[in-house]
């Protein structure tokens, strides 16, 4: 640094990238989307801090309804002289480029912050690639790439400087999660450092250029076709210089920081023959790799690009030593049928008029996020050493279809000499990631440690798996991928020494740490035979404790991170154990201050309860030898066998690519959680049959389904496992009643314990009540009894099987019940179309799937194709069921002339009832059945069978959550619902983006705390359902099942009955809400919300006009609870007490007059549209 002692501080890409941005931003036009999302919550943070710009103001930051609004928002401020400012990734990225070509050619300085991630093909993911940015290279944006956290905070600043001084927008961009989200000790860049990149001249001829009535201009004219190109030509000049530019403020980052940065960076021999020339975190792993085969004397190299737009042939072929005979171009994007990834065809066209050029190359790595290992680049090397090298190959998995992949052929570890390597399993929600990102500040800042983590999570929400990967070592870490030799693994689960390889990669005499709830004389029977051997063949020093014990007794239900954190700095000894915990303490205000000083206290206690409670186990000799127990298994389907359970078990990385023969569509097969029995719940239900009354609450409000009322006979009774309870069913006496929960998909959410009326459900060790998991698949395996009640009734729908079961949403998620219930309702006959976000999640989420099908195979068709054309997408559902009806329709009219009498009269039946829902799978299967009868050798017949699947009637449905429907999807919505058509959507209103992390969208209330708006939320909240009734021909109901079960099955019957268009809104309360009860208690907080009258209840039935009765049904009462107790019950609206005491109860009294104003609006509506008499 020019100035001052050095500053370094512990932070991840994205924080490192919005330090930057924040000092050369004036306005941020945002939208959520993962990973990028941090950067700009990072801005608003800083910026309700206080935190001043180079230019001594705060940012204005402004969240957009959709990234195409950011961008537009942007090109706004641009075009009036404000340094305006994005932050994107993926398909977000995708919807602001017609923007960008927009910014680009008009000049405007603008910068996008990109971490890069694949855009959604015939699958979702959201790791790292470089497709989004690829698809951006003809916009005219500059492009430049980072490959470390320590680069981002170092070239962000060359982004800013030079598009101010060129005129040309850039895109500063680094690899999503590997580098956005991993956590390194880096030195930080001072503002007062920063202030020499700005280019003052450039900046005030920016802003004088700027649209101004005082010296009007006009931009953005038609031009005709005899003078666009000249025009667009007429901009080249502004390119040519951008290369000496960026070198220019590349020095001067060097005279700042002393480290050297170029367009391409060369690492490697001078003399190098072979050079992997690669962009992006890849760099660091082949430079690291490089430096090690350089020293066994191979004469090798890597060019690490910077400046990937524009393309400096000169600077490229000055970088590399002449002595190159073969260079490998590592593409981290695909573009299929290309004869070259873009990348690679820069590279190949760079030497196309060269003479004795170098042998040129393709290869691929990393997509989706893969995993690029030091042995791929020696994979790399390998082969350009071959006489007959392999052109477009691939690196980091098995082509066996088209033979292109390079074979990892050793196992290379470039740790630093005393580099201490730890991994942490844990359990989506139990605070292990957030206590270890803790964990990494607190070394990386208050030590001369460098220090590393990254964090790996499967497809499940807070319910899943996470695994922590920790470095700390003496000397900067280059090494961007996951720990594979660890010297401490610590365990936070019990229930995961059954399901993985906890210990592989562990060090000889490494340190494994248990969080369970056996006693030192129990692990002897609890642990099974292949972890025995495992650590004492690896001379591991074994430990215990019960977390989960220690955090019920203080308080923290499962958050047992505290704990787990004071131990393993006990346990590791990497620093100091005082300083350590006073700085985990210091952690915790910073953390949970917010909520309240109780909070802190009870994760005082935890931390200092973790560093006591561990229990050293002294284990035999013979465990070395641990002989595997034959155990009962499941059977499982081929599916899952070959696909779902390496998965599961974190082994995804070995499948060869011919693991996906037969369906390289992204089909996935139905019905396939159900074989996952993860038995992660440490506490499970159980039912006591005495007190129960038989309101089948409990299995209505269960999220995963995993609680369920089931009917038997005697003898199916008496043939049961051990631990039937029964009673005479109501209303049915020949049957027997019983409660039965599927304790190893429980998640112990204690949602249906909550809503049980008789005290019947109480919650249980796991260890007691696994036995009962053989009767659970016993009952599940029983004949579906007809159902003796009224299925559209909150008690007879849970005698219908559910549709979707055992998901990956939260415990106690509030949105799956509605999901579930429906699928009760009419699931053989629905197809869904799924809006990204939660419920494209929990509902789609490889490998398996929550979604059923029945005895006869069916069950739910599901789908999902973007955030923002939900709606759209469904109503195309629609059209093509349509079409293919009519085609059908044709068909049997000609049938009709050659069938039997019979099967003309079936077939006159369906013809006659084609559009009503009520008895059409009968009618389907009718039809069905008379055809295979007869339709031998009958072509008219014939073609009828084959379009057999058309005969029913399809319920349609539309999920999807409130960042879609109320903001990004809003207008695709409404065009749909205006169709007047029969679909059906359903909102999931979180009133929150829930996936992305918090932010708020428009059906966020007043002072609601949140991401984007760390000073609460100043705007009401959006009243969708008003707007659609608007129109006078759509259903439209709000709905909260936990305070009206009756009102929400009345109006999801109603909607599907309803010829036309109907539109749901469901109150969801979510983890991002912080409920102080607990998420368990989100079907208590639905009923909290109705009774203090901050969510209603109507239904508005077009239908009921025609009838001549009032169309509006308010169902909520006058609110009679305090409406302000309920807010101080949820963290969102607490907070806002802390963070901006001033104007809290302003807000907190505005939120409640919305609220107010909104029933009186719906009492006026009833009585308006009361028949007149």
């Amino acid at each position: 640094m020019t100035k001052g002692k050095k500053i370094f501080k512990t932070m991840d890409g994205n924080t490192a990238a919005a330090h930057v941005a924040y000092a050369f931003t004036e306005v941020a036009s945002v939208f959520p989307i993962t990973p990028s999302s941090p950067m700009a919550e990072s801005i608003d943070e800083w910026s309700a801090q206080g935190r001043k710009n180079l230019f001594g103001h705060t940012v204005k930051v402004q969240e957009m309804q959709s990234e195409g609004g950011a961008v537009a928002a942007m090109h706004g401020a641009l075009q009036c002289g404000a340094l305006a400012n994005t932050f994107t990734s993926s398909q977000g990225l995708m919807l602001m480029i017609p923007s960008m070509f927009k910014i680009a050619g008009e000049l405007l300085p603008g910068v996008f912050h990109v971490a890069s991630r694949t855009v959604a093909s015939h699958a979702l993911t959201i790791f790292a690639e470089h497709n989004d940015v690829m698809t951006t290279r003809s916009t005219g944006i500059a492009i430049l790439a980072e490959s470390s956290v320590q680069e981002v905070m170092d070239l962000s600043a060359v982004a800013h400087a030079t598009a101010i001084s060129s005129r040309v927008p850039f895109m500063n961009f680094f690899d999503g999660f590997r580098t956005s989200h991993e956590i390194q000790k880096i030195e930080v860049i001072d503002y007062s450092d920063l202030e020499q990149f700005l280019d003052k001249p450039a900046l005030l001829a920016f802003r004088q250029r700027a649209l101004n009535p005082d010296n009007p201009v006009w931009r953005g004219a038609c031009e005709t076709g005899d003078i666009y190109m000249q025009h667009l030509e007429s901009r080249n000049k502004f390119y040519d210089v951008i290369p000496d530019m960026v070198e220019g403020y590349m020095r001067k980052v060097e005279e700042i920081t002393g480290r050297e940065y170029h367009l391409f960076n060369y690492t490697g021999a001078p003399d190098a023959e072979s050079v992997v020339v690669i962009m992006g975190s890849g760099a660091e792993v082949t430079e690291e790799t490089v430096r090690y085969l350089v020293a066994q004397g191979r004469k090798v190299g890597c060019l690490n690009i910077h400046l990937f737009r524009p393309w400096s042939e000169k600077h490229f072929l000055a970088a590399l030593p002449k002595t190159v005979k073969r260079i490998a171009v590592l593409d981290r994007s695909k573009e299929p049928g290309a004869n070259g990834d873009p990348v690679y065809q820069s590279v190949a066209s760079t030497y196309a008029t060269m003479a004795d050029a170098p042998q040129i190359y393709a290869g691929r790595f990393g997509l989706g996020g893969k995993e690029y290992l030091p042995a791929d680049v020696i994979a790399c090397f390998d082969n350009l050493e071959k006489e007959t090298p392999k052109n477009h190959f691939v690196v980091g998995i098995v082509d066996d279809v088209t033979n292109l992949s390079l074979e990892r052929t050793c196992d290379l570890s470039l740790g630093q000499e005393g580099l201490h390597a730890c991994k942490f399993w844990g359990f989506g929600s139990d605070g292990t990631v957030g206590a270890n990102k803790s964990a990494i500040k607190i070394i990386g800042d208050n030590t001369d440690l460098y220090a590393q983590g990254y964090f790996a999570y499967d497809s499940k929400k807070s319910g899943g798996v996470t695994v922590s990967h920790l470095r700390f070592g003496k000397d900067p870490i280059r090494m961007p991928y996951l720990v594979h030799e660890a010297d401490f693994i610590a365990c936070h689960r019990q229930s995961y020494v059954h399901n993985f390889d906890l210990l592989q990669g562990i060090k000889d005499g490494g340190t494994f740490l248990l969080n369970c709830t056996w006693s030192k004389e129990e692990l002897e029977e609890k642990l099974p035979a292949s972890l025995k051997r495992s650590i004492a063949k690896n001379h591991v020093k074994f430990y215990i404790l019960d977390a989960v014990a220690i955090a019920g007794k203080i308080g923290l239900g499962g958050r047992i991170n505290m704990i787990m954190q004071s131990a393993f700095f006990k346990l590791a000894n990497v620093i100091p154990l005082d300083l350590a915990i006073g700085k985990l303490k210091d952690s915790v205000v910073a953390s949970y201050g917010k909520k309240g000083q109780h909070v802190v206290d009870m994760n005082w206690a935890a931390i200092d309860a973790g560093v006591n409670a561990i229990v050293p186990v002294e284990y035999p000799a013979a465990w070395a030898d641990a002989q595997d127990e034959q155990t009962e298994t499941m059977e499982h389907s081929e599916f899952f066998k070959t696909f779902a359970a390496p998965m599961e078990a974190l082994q995804g990385d070995t499948f060869p690519v011919s693991i996906y023969d037969g369906w390289e569509d992204g089909t996935y097969p139905l019905d396939t959680a159900k074989e996952e029995k993860r038995g992660a719940s440490v506490f499970v239900p159980k039912w006591n049959a005495e007190k129960c009354v038989q309101c089948n609450k409990c299995s209505f409000v269960c999220p995963h389904a995993a609680i369920r009322p089931f009917l038997t006979t005697a003898e199916e009774a008496a043939h049961a496992p051990e631990g039937l309870e029964t009673k005479e069913a109501l209303g049915a006496k020949e049957l027997n009643f019983s409660i039965a929960v599927s304790v190893k998909d429980c998640l112990g959410c204690t949602s249906c314990v909550k809503v049980c009326p008789a005290g019947a459900l109480e919650m249980a060790s796991f260890d007691e009540e696994e036995y009962k998991a053989k009767l659970w698949d016993y009952l599940v395996e029983l004949p579906q009894k007809p159902n003796f009640m009224d299925k559209k009734t909150v008690k007879g729908s849970q005698f219908e099987m559910p549709y979707l079961e055992f998901t990956g949403a939260c415990a106690g998620c509030a949105e799956t019940p509605y999901a579930k219930v429906i699928t009760q309702l009419y699931g053989d006959r629905m197809i869904i179309a799924n809006a990204h976000g939660c419920s494209n999640v929990w509902g789609g989420s490889a490998p398996t799937n929550g979604y059923k099908i029945n005895e006869q195979g069916h069950g739910p068709a599901w789908a999902n194709s973007l955030f923002e054309d939900n709606a759209e997408y469904g109503f195309g559902f629609l059209l093509g069921e349509r079409s293919n009806r009519q085609l059908l329709k044709g068909y049997v009219d000609d049938a009709k002339a050659v069938a039997s009498p019979e099967l003309k009269a079936v077939l006159q039946d369906w013809e006659d009832n084609m559009e009503v829902a009520e008895g059409t799978r009968q009618r389907s299967d009718a039809v069905i059945a008379a055809l295979e009868k007869e339709k031998a050798g009958k072509y008219e017949l014939e073609r009828v069978y084959n379009m057999k699947q058309y005969l029913i009637k399809r319920s349609t449905w539309i999920f999807g959550g409130d960042g879609w429907a109320y903001d990004i999807g809003y207008g695709g919505l409404d065009h749909v619902v205006a169709q007047d058509e029969n679909v059906n959507i359903f909102i999931f209103d979180t009133e929150v983006y829930s996936n992305t992390g918090g932010q708020p969208s428009k059906a966020t209330p007043t002072a609601a705390v949140g991401k984007f708006a760390t000073l609460g939320k100043r705007t009401k909240k959006k009243d969708l359902g008003m707007m659609c009734m608007s129109y006078g021909y759509i259903y439209v109901a709000q709905v909260a099942m936990g305070a009206d079960p009756n009102q929400f099955m009345k109006a999801v019957t109603e909607a599907e009955a309803y010829d036309g268009p109907s539109v749901i809104i469901g109150y969801a309360p979510c983890i991002n809400h912080g409920l102080k009860g607990g998420q368990g208690s989100s079907q208590l907080e639905q009923k909290r919300a109705v009774d203090a009258g901050y969510w209603h209840l109507y239904r508005y039935n077009p239908a009921l006009k025609e009838e001549g009765k009032n169309p509006f049904i308010l169902d909520s009462k006058e609110p009679k609870a305090n409406f302000r107790d309920f807010l101080m019950g949820e963290v969102r609206f607490a907070s806002l007490q802390k963070v901006c005491p001033e104007a809290a109860e302003a807000m907190f009294e505005k939120t409640e007059k919305d609220a107010r104003d909104r029933y009186e609006s719906y009492v006026r509506m009833q009585e308006v549209m009361a028949p007149k008499k």
